[in-house]
């Protein structure tokens, strides 16, 4: 069974302007010890998928209650706030972005741990004390017992960013979930940040979902690789895959707009347009505005994803070929897709 298991979850915004879909009926699996990379332009869903799954969003945002989240089997759609606290920091944990929101500038960072520690396990005060003292040692404070006295301005981003790392271990959950954890550090110590979280995955053996925007980190981290548009899954598969036999026209376009070390004298391709507007979602392929390749079939209907191989899905008519060619699907004479021997469905 896997660990984690989303199913045609469908995630909305709902505002004075109309629905919002965020995030529009994915489903995907991460199994034990895995790391999960989503990826993604801003605004393509990764970050809400996240807070969905810790269901943490805004008063405005509604997961919709057809949706599955099994975590170890339990379902978490509609399980009530109780239960949800039972799921954040014991067996789900999360790394913002900005470390300086997730810890408050007013208390010690002992303090801070220690009071997460008490809040999600059984330890009292002197046990939450060693425990955070160890969690700091974990991911290479040092004299962690004079920093606990410390206030989080008096630490540098990438050792702020470090005890926020803590704080997610120091429960020992079975998820952590990293949403832009080294998008605000300098890239030395991004670097430095990548390699203490790929160490404690492989000492602590627990998964992880990397939520990103840089290909690089994902083919340093992941196994599995999730590429999202406009609230869909356009394509996943291993990050192999991915990375080496992509099948969406979106997924091959990110891979051609970030420099590699072949390409120093060519120049990057970047995807050209601008996201659509979710309040106003197109019949096609939510991509095919802004992709070079697109038919008409592409704009007028959207395509399901089909599997390249047992370990790669896509969701895009380039993939349809063999379909085209063995007669199970033809063209009208208005570039439009239809089953043979069957009517348009326009």
């Amino acid at each position: 069974m896997a660990l984690l298991e989303v199913k045609n979850l469908r995630t909305s915004f709902f505002t004075d302007a109309g629905e919002v879909k965020a995030v529009n009926g994915i489903s995907f699996s991460l199994d034990h010890g895995k790391v999960l990379g989503i990826v993604g332009e801003s605004g393509s869903g990764k970050s809400v998928t996240a807070y969905s799954i810790m269901q943490i969003l805004a008063g405005t945002a509604k997961i919709h209650p057809d949706s599955s989240i099994k975590l170890n089997g339990q379902e978490l759609v509609g399980s009530g706030e109780k239960v949800m606290k039972t799921v954040r920091g014991n067996k789900v944990s999360i790394i913002f972005q900005d470390p300086m929101t997730s810890l408050n500038p007013t208390y010690t960072i002992g303090h801070q741990l220690m009071e997460a520690i008490m809040l999600h396990t059984p330890r009292n005060k002197a046990q939450a004390r060693e425990r955070a003292i160890e969690m700091l040692r974990l991911v290479n404070i040092n004299e962690p017992e004079k920093r606990m006295k410390q206030y989080p301005f008096e630490f540098s981003g990438g050792m702020r960013q470090r005890i926020v790392i803590a704080m997610a271990l120091a429960c020992e959950p079975d998820i952590l979930i990293a949403d832009e954890p080294t998008t605000a550090l300098d890239v030395t110590i991004q670097a430095q940040i990548l390699e203490l979280m790929n160490s404690l995955q492989k000492e602590l053996g627990m998964a992880i979902i990397m939520i990103t925007h840089d290909l690089g980190v994902v083919a340093q981290m992941c196994d599995e690789v999730i590429v999202m548009y406009a609230g869909s899954i356009c394509e996943q598969g291993t990050a192999d895959e991915i990375f080496y036999n992509p099948a969406h026209e979106y997924t091959k376009g990110l891979l051609r707009s970030i420099p590699t070390a072949n390409s120093t004298k060519e120049k990057l391709e970047p995807i050209t347009g601008t996201p659509i507007d979710l309040l106003n979602m197109p019949a096609g392929c939510p991509f095919a505005p802004r992709c070079n390749a697109a038919m008409k079939v592409c704009l007028n209907h959207r395509a399901e994803p089909k599997d390249i191989n047992e370990n790669h899905r896509a969701a895009c008519w380039m993939n349809t070929k063999k379909d085209f060619e063995a007669g199970n699907l033809v063209l009208d004479n208005n570039n439009d897709a239809k089953a043979e021997g069957g009517e348009d469905d326009e």
